[in-house]
């Protein structure tokens, strides 16, 4: 019959071309499957943290402005990784500041050394700081806020930790593993250089073209078993 004809040669030449395209899809998802969102996240190596309440700071909320070139939009009050209570007041057009109140001073941006402590209180452990390095540019690994402090530890998983400068923040953590789940994520959305966007033109096409082919797949099942013979020509 002419709409097996039909079927069998769509479905063989769509097939070979988004066939690639299909098996990043089913491989990536496999893999999605074998590991808890939890572990590619690195949340089994955030250190318990006990709750206690802040200090009783001698200095008023006006204080505090006193200190800040504008009035900020926002002023809250934290507990720094040193112990230390700290005031984080952000703005809407600079780039928010930390103030630490134990000291009573502007200890934002922060430095590697802050930093570091900042990631190695952070992380179970304390694990050994391989590398530091100042982060002032969006990538594929890390779009938070600008500027941070990429502390990476000495482990088995490639663990990295990025800070906030301005704030004192944890912004993110990265491991080999999630680096892993991010490329095959890009494969599978369709996006190799932002890999967020899974609604571009081409992640569209390649899903149409897919589905004209297990379309014309259930078309061409009756045939292949034979419960429907084709008409000698």
């Amino acid at each position: 019959m002419r709409l097996a004809a039909i079927a069998s040669w769509t479905h063989k030449w769509l097939a070979l071309i988004v066939g690639v395209q299909i098996l990043f899809w089913v491989g990536s998802g496999f893999f999605f499957t074998l590991f808890p969102i939890e572990r590619v996240r690195s949340e089994h190596r955030i250190a318990e943290q006990v709750a206690t309440p802040l200090g009783a700071s001698a200095h008023s909320i006006a204080d505090v402005i006193g200190l800040l070139p504008e009035a900020p939009t926002r002023l809250t009050y934290e507990r720094g990784a040193a112990g230390h209570d700290v005031a984080v007041a952000e703005f809407a057009e600079r780039r928010p500041i930390m103030i630490d109140l134990e000291n009573w001073h502007i200890a934002s941006p922060l430095d590697a050394d802050a930093a570091s402590l900042i990631a190695r209180t952070y992380i179970a452990g304390s694990p050994q700081v391989r590398e530091r390095r100042l982060v002032t540019e969006e990538s594929p690994e890390y779009r938070g806020p600008l500027p941070a402090w990429r502390i990476s530890f000495a482990d088995a998983e490639g663990l990295a930790v990025y800070v906030a400068a301005d704030t004192g923040r944890v912004a993110a953590r990265r491991s080999d593993l999630w680096r892993v789940y991010d490329a095959l994520w890009a494969l599978h959305i369709m996006d190799w250089r932002d890999h967020e966007n899974f609604n571009t033109g081409l992640m569209i096409l390649t899903s149409f073209l897919s589905l004209v082919v297990v379309l014309f797949g259930f078309v061409l099942f009756p045939y292949r078993l034979g419960w429907i013979r084709r008409r000698a020509s």
